[in-house]
This record gives C-alpha cells, structure tokens and sequence, in this order.
C-alpha cells in the first residue's frame, strides 16, 4: 500500500542523509526533492495517489528534516544539494530515474539534468521553472553573494542554540513564514522538521541554510540547457502560487521572459499545466495535481 512508507539512511562524509521510500523498491524509480526550509514531508498526501507500481524515494537535503547538518564553517551552496542527489542515486545503484521537485527542489532537479542528461528520463516541476535565474544587474549579483558571506559568520559569532517552543507556537511560527501552507500541511512537515526536546519542539534546519548561495543562469542558457532534456517536462504552476506570470512584479520581469522563451522555443517539448492553488498545492490539496502526474509518469511519449 502507497500510504506504507520505510526509512531510509544514506551515509555522507560529514553524518547521512536522510529519505522515506514508498512502494516496490523494483519499481521505477522516482526521486522527489523537497523546496527551501521543508523537507520530505511534503510529498506524504501526493505520492499515496500516484501509480503504484514505482518505487518513490523523498529525500531531505543536508541541513533539512532528518539529514545531518554540513560541517562547521560550511555555507550551503546550491550545487551541494545537487551533490546530495547525485550521492542518494548512487547508494540506490540508480543508473536512469524519474526527478519530481517542488519550488527550490526543482530548481536543484533542472540543474541536475543538466549535469546529468543520461541519468533522468522525466522531469516534474511543481510551482518552479527548473532554473535560479541570474541577477541582470551585477551590482545586485555581488551584493547577494557577499551577504552570503556575511550571513555565515554572523551566525557563526551567535552561536545561538535552537529556540524550543511549544507545539502549537512551532507551526504557529511555520504557517506565519508560510502564507500558502494550510494548517495540516504544516503538522506535516513539522512531524520531520522539528524534534522533542524537555524544553519543547526545536526545528531541526540548520540556520545557515539561509546562507544558500545560488547558481544561476541567463534566460539564454536556461533555454539552451533545457533543450538538453527534450520531451520529458511537465511544470506545473498553481493560479495563486508564486510563478504564475500574468501576477508577478516587475521584479520578476525575468522569469516573464522565460515563460516566453519556453513557450515560443520549446513548447513541443514541455507540458506547461496551470492550476487552481497555492504554492503548496502538492500538499494542501494533492487531488489538484495527482492526476496530470500519473498520467505523465504513465504515458511512454511525454510530449
């Protein structure tokens, strides 16, 4: 049964990362990534509706839900979360799988096919366009990526320790930093995402995992790359996410242009699919989106 799920412990250099598996493990394979600050969690209510006859691993990434912090002294760069999903394929002996990623999850499962065309046949965006697009003004570039620096030894002069709260103030304090969470949603992810203490629940994330330095691309290059994976992309976009185009600021005027160059240069090759939602519609109301899903993952030709 799909609601059955089993733990699963990858060891790493600096401690282990941490997934939850459902379904045959001789089923295809499918590995799902969860966005910034949740962790794997957040596919518990989608992947019970999806076809039973894959073998689904969710994984948390380092610094996330039950995964091992990075070493002291580390920031989190993006490419280190693709490593993570590169280390996981391997211990699972994956030679070719199916990525499905939420928000940032997905952003890491674009720049992993990138990286590794030959070892992904489906490609599954949820509220995400599969790329962090690059700043056009280099003065704003810079400035992000020194804060990067600052950041972390900021934290690191703290050395805080974990503020515990009571239950209800965790996810209180989860659904304030979450506008598109509902309630339930947001016990879920706090079933993983925090541990008891005497004190009280202490979130598990690493604080420097605010410190996330990105890679990022030109709309050029997101195009030329996606071409890369041709025929196998489904993105799915929520009507009151954060990607819908027609409702983004002009400071999101980029992401305008790709949905442009996606629409004009690849639309044979992507399956572009809006829905009614939030940004966490995979989560609040999996039924949205179960559907399109399993038909992608199930018919041969994805175009």
């Amino acid at each position: 049964i799909l609601g059955m799920f089993s733990e699963l412990k990858f060891p790493v250099p600096w401690g282990h990362v941490a997934a939850k598996a459902w379904g045959p493990s001789e089923g295809h394979p499918v590995l799902c990534l969860h966005g910034w600050l949740d962790n794997a969690n957040t596919f518990d209510k989608l992947i019970p509706l999806l076809p039973r006859d894959r073998y689904y691993v969710a994984m948390d990434f380092s610094g996330h839900g039950l995964s091992s912090h990075r070493p002291a002294g580390s920031p989190y760069h993006f490419l280190d979360y693709v490593s993570d999903v590169r280390r996981v394929a391997a211990a699972l002996q994956w030679r070719r799988f199916t990525l499905m990623g939420h928000s940032m999850g997905g952003s890491v499962a674009g720049m992993f096919c990138f990286l590794y065309p030959e070892m992904v046949d489906k490609l599954i965006l949820l509220e995400s366009v599969g790329f962090l697009l690059a700043p056009e003004d280099t003065e704003a570039w810079l400035k992000s990526k020194r804060m990067v620096i600052d950041t972390l030894l900021s934290l690191e002069a703290k050395q805080q320790t974990p503020k515990a709260r009571s239950p209800e103030a965790a996810l209180q304090r989860l659904l304030e930093a979450n506008s598109h969470l509902t309630a339930e949603g947001g016990a879920i992810l706090l079933q993983r995402g925090a541990t008891e203490t005497p004190a009280g629940l202490v979130y598990n994330r690493d604080m420097r995992v605010r410190t996330q330095s990105r890679e990022s691309f030109t709309a050029e290059q997101c195009v030329k790359l996606l071409q890369k994976i041709q025929d196998r992309v489904l993105i799915i976009v929520a009507q009151d996410g954060l990607l819908v185009p027609y409702k983004l600021d002009s400071r999101n005027h980029f992401v305008k242009a790709l949905w442009e160059a996606f629409q004009s240069t690849l639309k044979e090759h992507i399956q572009l699919v809006e829905v009614p939602g939030s940004h966490f519609v995979h989560l609040n109301e999996p039924k949205v989106v179960s559907g399109i899903i399993s038909n992608f993952l199930t018919t041969q030709n994805a175009r």
